[in-house]
């Protein structure tokens, strides 16, 4: 071979490999990872957007549906877990998930950072918490006009016969947020009085649905009167102009955290803790306060149109790994009771 045709092939060589080099990062293949959540399905592409934009190397797969489905589902598949990670679901659910040995503990980067009861009390972490929602009562007043039904102030109002059918609310097996207001009742009123208070509260009921945005939306268009809700769903809906009145229950609001975990024996964790790096960045959460008005940032204080002021005041004192535990007591005698009013599935 001449000199000059080997350095044809040198110089042929080297630009091979520079373009190889430059070509990589586009064709990396990225880690699909599977991420179970109850986030609302508008928060699904902006999530996945943000995230991915930081982590070109991390595809996100959302498997997506209620609270209370989605704890079920997980639950009966612990022994072969598909998700690599959950991100969007109540800490309640998550504690439970946390106390059956179900978890990967990790202690994201930076978390140092955020309010203190948005973390897990174990060391390393199980957990990181989101943001907060609330339960409210979401008031029609015009059909409470047409009624002439009186404004309630409190739960237990809530058994005026002046609601007779007049009343929706999430089915606590299918909702988180209507879990996290039966279990509310029961700390609030004491376990004896609490059922009672639902056996009266059941008459009143029109139907029980398996989403937490869903009374609220119903009492918006008037077909109910009341609706026992997501918080941040009522504001949204008296923002476009629905005749209702955000209401928080005297006795306290009962509430549940969002947060983000780690599946044990997933097969992507290095992805799997980016995501859990990610949710706890500044970033995630000046995301998360434009759905959420309650946040674990300190310092930002989303202050959504028409939402009641001094919410985090009025949040009744839960203990959301107790709420985890007495999930599966608590969800059965409830159904036992009634069921018999809830939307088919």
């Amino acid at each position: 071979m001449s000199r000059l045709s080997f350095r044809r092939l040198l110089t042929g060589a080297v630009a091979v490999a520079a373009a190889a080099l430059l070509a990589g990062p586009a064709f990396a293949q990225k880690t699909k990872i599977t991420v179970y959540t109850a986030l609302e399905n508008d928060q699904l592409g902006p999530y996945k957007q943000a995230f991915e934009a930081d982590n070109p190397d991390v595809e996100i797969a959302w498997v997506r549906d209620s609270t209370g489905v989605v704890t079920a589902r997980f639950l009966a598949e612990k022994d072969n877990p598909r998700a690599d990670v959950i991100w969007g679901l109540g800490a309640s659910s998550i504690a439970l998930f946390d106390s059956m040995g179900l978890l990967h503990a990790y202690s994201p980067k930076g978390v140092d950072q955020i309010k203190p009861q948005f973390r897990s009390p174990k060391a390393p972490l199980a957990w990181t918490g989101m943001d907060a929602w609330l339960a409210v009562i979401c008031y029609n007043t015009v059909e409470a006009g047409k009624k002439k039904a009186p404004k309630p102030a409190s739960w237990t109002d809530l058994t005026n016969p002046a609601y007779k059918d007049q009343i929706v609310m999430p089915n606590p097996a299918s909702s988180g947020t209507g879990y996290q207001a039966v279990y509310a009742w029961i700390n609030l009123m004491g376990e004896k009085a609490a059922w009672e208070f639902m056996d009266k509260l059941h008459q009143n009921v029109a139907v029980y649905t398996h989403s937490g945005s869903a009374p609220c939306v119903q009492a918006a268009k008037g077909e109910r009167m009341i609706g026992i809700g997501f918080d941040m769903r009522g504001a949204r809906e008296k923002t476009q102009g629905a005749p209702i009145d955000i209401i928080l229950a005297k006795e306290g609001a009962p509430w549940d955290m969002e947060a983000t975990a780690i599946v044990k024996g997933t097969k992507n964790l290095a992805a799997a803790q980016k995501v859990a790096d990610w949710a706890v960045s500044k970033k995630a959460y000046e995301l998360y306060g434009k759905y959420y008005a309650i946040v674990g940032y300190p310092g930002l204080n989303p202050a959504p149109p028409n939402y009641p002021p001094s919410a985090d005041a009025a949040m009744a004192k839960i203990d959301v790994i107790k709420m985890g535990q007495e999930r599966e007591k608590i969800l059965k005698e409830w159904t036992k009771r009634y069921d018999s009013k809830s939307a088919p599935k």
